[in-house]
């Protein structure tokens, strides 16, 4: 007689990772294990599909090298040697190091932490209680989306859009700065519904991206150009007369100016400037001007460079020029994440409060780098003593990474990481607490891609001595000897005090989501979330927004070119997400190796040959890997394809290596995107 199998069950989830679309989740469980990680077939805009990474998710659960039990460092700083320790010598020995330095100047001690998980309960809900109650200073999350979140601000009042679903419905849909099939999956497939249907789809980056493969018309302008090209199709759409008159009238406010500005950007002069044909500009206002309903789906691509804010600026301005907004099919998305502000209580779930009046100094996490190796001063307070790094891996992922590793190999400095990994950031840390991944822990989520908010339902219990990020900042709190009653909050708790009363909770957990109450069309009579329910083109404080050059190109930086050429960009690995997923080997296998694609055109006279070594370098530092010889980098351009863990780079390092900490005009964002190199044959290899 055979054995009945062992039951099953399903677990409603939610991703919890750095992408627009916030999947809905069902892990099926047997014996206590995840045995299987699925889409929700029944979630509108996720609609049961999961990318290559997520659906590998158990892979990286149950990895052989998960952090399973704290870690202390016997080796030197950046070695990975440490030996286990249990819980309690470890929390003793962080709050005896923390209190000293607290004492002293809590100012001292810094967080840092970004979208490792997008969780409210598991990112900043106990953790921000803990450092405000300490009055430690505060972290300008600021590395992947401030630039275009707040040019979405000062221009519409919030960071708001069209509805995902609606561009199945689309005519015409601008992907502008996006690689939708790799980062933005299911947006890609209400984009191909709309292709089936007749509409036309452009994209728009440097890099001949997969998306760009499958559209009908690729526009590859140069890096940091996005700006000139918007400001390009606003004269078009002028001299032709292609303008929704009656909706600048009554929806838009500073038109007349950008206007008058815009009239200098004729097709010749934008396509010199983009490095594209003045035929393209045309043919694209064109098409834009007289296709209705007509799309844009921006993504955080363009605004990586240092005009990227001014740029985001000008793109959304478009819609509200041609009407495109009258329709639910039009208008713009970048993120949606501002229709979930009136229903999150971050107030209540971080406790600001608990800084009692004092008012901490702000470090940019951009700047990393540069701020971990000042001394105290006068304006900049005093010398970083400890951080607590946790959600994020900035050894890998923050820009000028030579200061950044320097910093972080300070024997003075102590590091606290909370980790599932030994990523390059837990190398250098003094202690390691095992955190727990999506499968193991109690989140609610909102989107940046939907209108859905979701909660995660833990589906497994803790492998190992692993802790949620809540529990450890909760037991921190107590050896610490902070005694207010927000530091016992469970995780339930947490979740339902994340949200205002007017979101269901109930049906939260009942159904896994609730979509919230946004019209359909938002803005097909106004009603932007400004003041004056306008869009704002000259936004307060901002004035008009124009095209702002590159820090770094042969238009701004016309000496620094000759030295170094050649634009970089560093968009993500298809099959990673930021420096996530690298370790898990199913996904590093497709991926096989860090490499760099050139055109021939570029690779050819400098004799470089497809598959060989290569060295990538500028006056920051050099980088090695392979070269691919591909027609996805343009004349001018390589797109050095990252984020991969520094310690599986040829020389222990990535292509951080190269780029600069200067920030965007906007938002004190990275301008990752805003690099010149020069490539070489690696001559260490030939010899």
């Amino acid at each position: 007689m055979t054995a009945a199998a062992p039951p099953e069950r399903i677990v409603r989830g939610a991703c919890p990772h750095d992408c627009p679309d916030t999947c809905a989740l069902r892990v099926t469980v047997r014996d206590g294990v995840a045995i299987k990680v699925q889409g929700d077939p029944e979630h509108p805009p996720t609609q049961g599909v999961l990318c290559h990474k997520v659906s590998r998710y158990t892979e990286r659960t149950y990895h052989p090298e998960r952090v399973l039990h704290p870690l202390k460092r016997v080796g030197p700083k950046g070695s990975g040697q440490f030996v286990r320790v249990g819980w309690d010598e470890a929390l003793a020995d962080i709050a005896a190091r923390l209190s000293a330095i607290a004492a002293r100047n809590p100012e001292a001690v810094l967080p840092y932490s970004y979208a490792g998980t997008m969780g409210l309960v598991q990112g900043d809900g106990m953790a921000a209680r803990f450092f405000h109650r300490m009055g430690a200073s505060l972290l300008d999350r600021t590395i992947c989306s401030s630039a275009g979140g707040d040019a979405i601000a000062a221009t519409y009042g919030g960071k708001v859009g069209m509805h995902v679903e609606h561009y199945a419905e689309s005519k015409l849909i601008l992907i502008w700065g996006s690689n939708s099939i790799a980062s933005n999956l299911h947006f890609w497939t209400f984009a191909q519904q709309a292709k089936r249907n007749g509409a036309k789809l452009i994209c728009i980056d440097p890099r001949k991206t997969e998306t760009a493969d499958k559209c009908h018309q690729h526009i590859a302008l140069l890096p940091g150009t996005d700006g000139a090209l918007a400001l390009g199709l606003m004269r078009e759409l002028i001299v032709n007369d292609w303008l929704d008159h009656d909706y600048i009238a009554r929806h838009t406010e500073g038109w007349p100016g950008l206007r008058e500005r815009a009239m200098a950007w004729t097709p010749e002069r934008t396509a010199e400037v983009c490095g594209i044909g003045a035929d393209e500009v045309r043919q694209l206002a064109r098409d834009y001007g007289t296709t209705r309903p007509a799309a844009i789906r921006l993504n955080y691509g363009m605004q990586r460079v240092h005009g990227g804010g001014s740029a985001v600026r000008l793109v959304a301005i478009l819609p509200c020029l041609v009407g495109a907004w009258r329709d639910a099919a039009g208008g713009m998305l970048l993120s949606a994440s501002g229709w979930f502000k009136r229903f999150r209580n971050e107030a209540a779930l971080q406790r600001p409060d608990l800084l009692a009046g004092r008012t901490p100094r702000t470090i940019n996490m951009v700047t990393i780098g540069d701020d971990l190796l000042r001394e105290s001063s006068p304006g900049f307070g005093p010398k970083i003593e400890a951080l607590i790094v946790y959600n994020s891996n900035p050894v890998a992922v923050a820009p000028e990474s030579p200061k950044v590793v320097k910093g972080f190999a300070r024997e003075d400095l102590f590091t606290v990481v909370l980790e599932q990994f030994l990523t390059d950031t837990a190398d250098h840390a003094d202690i390691v607490l095992p955190a727990t991944t999506q499968l193991e822990h109690l989140d609610v989520h909102t989107s940046y891609g939907h209108t859905y908010a979701l909660i995660n339902q833990p589906a497994i219990a803790p492998l190992g001595e692993a802790k949620p990020n809540t529990q450890i900042f909760r037991e921190l709190a107590a050896a610490m000897g902070f005694d207010e009653p927000c530091f016992r909050d469970e995780d339930e708790t947490l979740a339902r005090t994340a949200f205002t009363a007017e979101l269901d909770f109930e049906a939260l957990r009942r159904d896994g989501w609730v979509k919230l109450p946004v019209a359909e069309a938002p803005f097909a009579e106004g009603g932007f979330l400004t003041p004056s329910g306008k869009c704002r083109i000259a936004a307060p404080a901002l004035s008009l927004p124009d095209f702002v050059p590159n820090h770094e190109s042969a238009l701004s930086t016309p000496a620094l070119a000759q030295r170094y050429p050649l634009a970089m960009i560093s968009p993500p690995a298809r099959n990673f997400l930021n420096s996530s997923f690298v370790n898990v080997k199913s996904l590093r296998d497709i991926e096989a190796e860090p490499l760099v694609e050139i055109h021939e055109a570029d690779a050819l006279p400098r004799g470089i040959a497809d598959g060989s070594i290569v060295r990538l370098f500028n006056d920051r530092g050099s980088y090695r890997c392979k070269a691919k010889l591909s027609t996805r980098a343009r004349p001018g351009v390589v797109n050095a394809l990252g984020i991969w863990w520094r310690k599986l780079g040829l020389d222990g390092n990535n292509v951080n290596e190269l780029t600069h900490q200067r920030l965007t005009d906007i938002g004190r964002a990275p301008s990752f995107y805003d690099c010149l190199v020069e490539v070489a044959p690696d001559v260490t290899r030939a010899c």
